[in-house]
């Protein structure tokens, strides 16, 4: 993940609570294309006992304020298998649009799982603030 996170198509950020520095989760920009396209892939996760507790929330809204500020990317796009729906629900609370589904998109755990793709450009991010005990 530490190589991954050097190379110049993605950005690495760790979820951490303010008051104890706890790892809750990780959320990465993933290949990252500039020029004309100015676009990355959004991926993250929670570590458990943290997950549904609201900080990946808090954390991706840090990484949009990131990736649509000092970054200057115009669209990032999050697939989620469709049976997660707590994850669906949190990007879609961020302001993401579902635009399609592709059939047995990536390969997990050995199986090929379809996604539902989901996306928001820079224009239409609010940068809502809604930092509580998290920082990215």
């Amino acid at each position: 993940m530490l190589s991954r996170a050097r190379k110049p198509s993605h950005e690495s950020f760790f979820v951490c609570l303010i008051e104890t520095g706890e790892l809750v989760g990780v959320i990465n920009l993933n290949e990252i294309v500039r020029g004309l396209f100015q676009s990355a892939y959004l991926g993250y996760y929670a570590f458990e006992p943290f997950a549904g507790e609201g900080y990946m929330t808090e954390g991706v809204t840090l990484v949009l304020d990131q990736a649509f500020g000092p970054l200057g990317l115009n669209r990032l796009e999050a697939n989620v298998q469709p049976r997660n729906k707590r994850s669906a629900r949190l990007i879609s609370r961020l302001g993401f649009r579902l635009e399609g589904f592709s059939p047995r998109y990536l390969k997990i755990g050995g199986r090929w799982c379809d996604h539902e793709r989901w996306a928001v450009l820079a224009d239409e991010w609010n940068g809502r603030s809604v930092r509580r005990t998290a920082r990215a």
